[in-house]
């Protein structure tokens, strides 16, 4: 990592090196340098291609934020407005570069990203066997909130070794 960390909306031009960063972070061996990974949990090397970026970014109120130094894209974020909740997933920081604090500023650009848009709250859905992530996740000021969602991830982008279901956490946001 060189240089300041900059955090900023994807640029048409960063796509392809987000598809590779995202699946680095989720899937595959390069996943398991870091502690994020879903490797173990779901077979396949893919969590998301162009095609499935492409079509997130198309819904409306749909944004990406990536954090990156002077030559290196090193994270990102999927934010989704609904109404006056922000939902956030996909949050990928590159094995290489976790437990440098990349994490917490694409937390934090999202409850600015969530404020500007005036919403009250984010939201998110996390892999319920993922215990480390969740209490990262809380450590930040998230909650569970009791409810469960089917994991229901499309079978191009891995199918899974054991049965999984989704918590959702969430946070109120200040405006």
């Amino acid at each position: 990592m060189t240089g300041i960390l900059k955090i900023a909306t994807l640029q048409a031009d960063d796509m392809l090196g987000l598809v590779d960063l995202v699946n680095s972070a989720y899937r595959g061996e390069d996943s398991k340098k870091g502690w994020t990974s879903e490797a173990d949990l779901i077979e396949g090397s893919l969590r998301t291609d162009l095609p499935a970026l492409i079509k997130i970014l198309q819904k409306p109120g749909a944004a990406i934020l990536t954090c990156s130094d002077d030559k290196t894209l090193l994270g990102c974020v999927y934010l989704q407005q609904e109404g006056t909740g922000l939902y956030l997933g996909m949050l990928s920081v590159s094995p290489a570069a976790q437990g440098m604090g990349i994490g917490k500023k694409l937390l934090t650009a999202s409850e600015k990203h969530a404020r500007n848009l005036d919403c009250n709250n984010i939201f998110m859905t996390v892999i319920d066997v993922r215990h480390e992530l969740i209490a990262w996740y809380e450590r930040h000021g998230y909650t569970r909130t009791g409810q469960t969602k089917p994991f229901d991830a499309e079978e191009s982008f891995g199918v899974p070794k054991q049965p999984l279901q989704f918590i959702v956490l969430k946070k109120a946001i200040g405006i």
